[in-house]
């Protein structure tokens, strides 16, 4: 018979480490707070933690890495990095607003500067705008899916209609957890695939 001490080590280190990503650095965003909001929802979860993760912490300028980042070799202290806090992540939930139609320049440099530590993961989106931000969410799959990241097929989808006070204040309507709920549950199943398919390999 497994141990007590054995079978809650082998439960952490299977846990999934899901990253909530802050998908904006703009001033007065409202992405910090859906985030937290996300991370508030999952922390209910026993089969994953979660931890928010701020691209504006990070500072990263506009890409300067002088070869690509599928090459690997990342040369500038602040690609490495982001590399490392990446990397330590089984999964992601990316909180992105709509601008103009598509998701923040930010949040693709932040993604341009690394290619493995994204890739063969599974990723939600939590979008939110006038229109629910569903643009800027199917610009970011796409981009996604080129990086071979999974992007869950559930998703949320937060308008300034229903979801923000005077367009301001977060107060996300009552549907919007079970939307969380329902994305989170696809993203582990997904993710806790990715892995186990992994260690086939």
């Amino acid at each position: 018979m497994q141990s007590t001490v054995e079978s809650a080590t082998d439960t952490q280190a299977s846990t999934l480490k899901v990253g909530i990503i802050v998908g904006t650095t703009r001033p007065g965003r409202k992405a910090e707070d859906v985030a937290n909001w996300v991370r508030e929802i999952g922390s209910r979860r026993t089969d994953a933690t979660f931890e928010v993760v701020d691209i504006a912490e990070h500072a990263l300028p506009h890409l300067d890495e002088p070869e690509p980042a599928r090459s690997g070799n990342y040369v500038q202290p602040h690609t490495q990095a982001w590399a490392k806090r990446i990397a330590g992540l089984d999964a992601f939930v990316f909180v992105t607003p709509e601008y103009n139609g598509f998701f923040p320049g930010s949040l693709k440099n932040a993604l341009d500067f690394l290619y493995a530590e994204w890739t063969n993961k599974a990723a939600g989106i939590v979008s939110y705008g006038v229109g629910g931000g569903n643009r800027a969410a199917e610009q970011l799959r796409t981009l996604l899916g080129n990086l071979e990241v999974t992007a869950v097929s559930a998703g949320v989808s937060l308008t300034f209609d229903d979801d923000f006070e005077n367009f301001s204040r977060f107060t996300p309507s009552e549907p919007q957890e079970k939307n969380v709920v329902a994305l989170l549950d696809e993203l582990v199943a997904q993710s806790a695939a990715l892995k186990q398919q992994s260690k086939a390999e």
